[in-house]
């Protein structure tokens, strides 16, 4: 188990990501973060939601395809069912919510 210090230190970079990505796409969206929640809405008004859950130190994303939820692992976040990484699940919700192919 990660100090929880260095889980939000990590956490953080990949919300960090997640924003600069957007922003610097063409995806009609706006992004909101607030205590540990990335809000993603859609202009279909869809929303992803990226949540950081300190209690299992893992990543949990909600979308309308469903809800993941990522482990720190070997210096990734993996899906705990699928095995998919977070960069990998995020282009494929992103596409489907917003028509753009991004690459987180």
């Amino acid at each position: 188990m990660l100090d929880p210090t260095e889980f939000d230190a990590l956490v953080d970079v990949v919300f960090d990501r997640i924003v600069d990505t957007l922003d610097a796409s063409d995806a009609d969206c706006d992004i909101e973060l607030n205590q540990g929640v990335l809000e993603i809405s859609c202009a279909d008004r869809s929303k992803i939601i990226v949540n950081r859950h300190g209690p299992n130190q893992e990543i949990w994303v909600a979308a309308k395809s469903g809800g993941f939820h990522f482990k720190h692992q070997n210096n990734e976040w993996i899906d705990t069912r699928s095995g998919d990484t977070l960069p990998t699940t995020l282009n494929r919700v992103v596409n489907l919510q917003t028509g753009q192919s991004l690459k987180f």
